[in-house]
């Protein structure tokens, strides 16, 4: 319940005034939310396209190395692609506001997450042994794999930090939860691209 003094709103009138209503053609802070994300997806897309294309340009000089880890990639990627629906699984909850069903999915996609970063490391000391970084092939690969662990890094701490938000969630102010889990979706579908580039072509 709000009431006014006078002419004046009180703070918290006016603080839910701005999330929930358009102020004279402004935006309202869910939408910039939502746009400040897609301009930052829009911007990391530009970086990965960069890194992935060099592997296309150094791709005689590169062919897969005899003991690549196929069966370790393909695990990762299924982990990781797992990890995608229980994060839409969050996102469409939190956006009907059930506030414990957002954060168990996202505690399980946070944890599938983990699972991945521990077969990228898995992956890297096998590439230390078989194709060092003194390769062309094992400079491409630690680069993009390491670059993509990052994101993943930082998706987690989003997801995280989201869940931390959790008791704030409502069906019309989740843009915390929205954000985290649009973002765990392009560090998902970054893989998708970056998988058959180092484990497939030949």
């Amino acid at each position: 319940m709000t009431s006014t003094i006078g002419q004046f709103t009180t703070p918290t009138e006016a603080h839910n005034t701005f999330d929930s209503e358009p102020n004279e053609g402004n935006f309202t802070l869910e939408e910039t939310a939502r746009i400040g994300v897609w301009l930052f997806i829009a911007s990391e897309v530009f970086l990965f396209a960069a890194i992935i294309s060099v592997r296309f340009y150094y791709w005689k000089k590169a062919p897969l190395p005899e003991h690549l880890n196929q069966e370790l990639g393909l695990i990762v990627t299924a982990i990781l692609l797992a990890s995608s629906y229980t994060a839409y699984r969050a996102e469409t909850l939190a956006a009907h506001g059930d506030r414990a069903g957002f954060q168990r999915n996202a505690l399980l996609t946070i944890s599938l997450g983990l699972v991945f970063m521990i077969g990228v490391g898995m992956e890297w000391a096998e590439a230390f042994a078989d194709f060092p970084v003194s390769t062309t092939y094992g400079t491409i690969f630690l680069t993009t794999t390491g670059f993509h662990a990052f994101h993943v890094l930082t998706g987690l701490l989003a997801l995280l930090f989201a869940v931390l938000q959790g008791d704030r969630i409502t069906p019309d102010q989740h843009a915390w939860a929205e954000g985290a889990v649009k973002y765990w979706h392009f560090v998902d579908i970054v893989w998708v691209v970056v998988y058959p580039s180092l484990y497939l072509l030949t």
